[in-house]
């Protein structure tokens, strides 16, 4: 086991894993508040636009598209580095579902919000920049962490076009020492690990979201609204007995 946790493949294929994850993920993250802010919006090329595109994407593999990048487009006189080939796809899918995110985000913030920012006047892109996103995020934060940690298990299949991510190492090793076990266990142990890694991140992030909004967290806020019934509670009885 020790040589294979000393191999450069293994950690060169994680580093390249994160690159990957990191790339699709900051691609992904721009698709999906630009089409799903257009999914909100009230003119119908909008929303007929980030519609199209939420429904495209979504419907073909990841993996399919990644080969048609890889292999299709070159034959038409378009060449594309192989490691966008797979940034490229992992983004446009998992974009196409971080849209959804957004526009149900966006149209879970209370309808007063909505109804405030028209009373006093704003125009369209200050109602949604200044008050429906930043109310909006703090729902967004949790479907994102589980679309990362999908998108971070899907970076698997670029070792399919001889990118050298974690698993593309992973079969070079099995090949080498015949120990296939040990590697996948390894691997396992890897991508686990990376994932809590982004996991704690995003709940870091909630947690801060909420602090700006001026939110308390979940459990802090029921223990309060607990004491407080409590304390109306024994008040009621005080009454009663008085």
């Amino acid at each position: 086991m020790s040589e294979i946790l000393k191999s450069p493949l293994l950690w060169d294929g994680a580093v390249k894993t994160l690159q990957l994850t990191l790339y699709s993920a900051v691609i992904a993250l721009v698709l999906a508040f630009v089409f799903g802010v257009m999914g909100t919006s009230s003119h119908l090329a909008a929303r007929a636009a980030g519609r199209t595109y939420v429904e495209f994407f979504r419907g073909l593999p990841a993996l399919v598209l990644m080969f048609w990048f890889f292999n299709s487009l070159p034959l038409v006189g378009f060449k594309i580095e192989t490691l966008f080939c797979g940034v490229l796809a992992l983004a446009l899918n998992y974009g196409a579902y971080g849209a959804e995110v957004v526009r149900g985000s966006i149209n879970a913030v209370p309808k007063a919000q909505f109804e405030a920012t028209i009373a006093l006047n704003m125009r369209p892109h200050q109602r949604m920049w200044r008050v429906l996103l930043p109310q909006a995020f703090p729902l967004m934060l949790p479907p994102f962490g589980n679309l990362l940690i999908e998108l971070l298990k899907a970076t698997a299949i670029v070792s399919l076009i001889s990118i050298s991510d974690l698993m593309f190492g992973a079969e070079k090793l099995r090949a080498s020492t015949g120990k296939s076990v040990t590697v996948y266990l390894i691997v396992l142990v890897v991508y686990f690990v990376i994932a809590q890694v982004l996991q704690l991140l995003v709940r870091f992030l909630e947690r801060r979201s909420q602090r700006i909004l001026g939110r308390r967290p979940q459990r802090r806020a029921a223990t309060a609204i607990a004491g407080t019934a409590g304390a109306g509670g024994l008040t009621g009885v005080g009454r009663t007995g008085t």
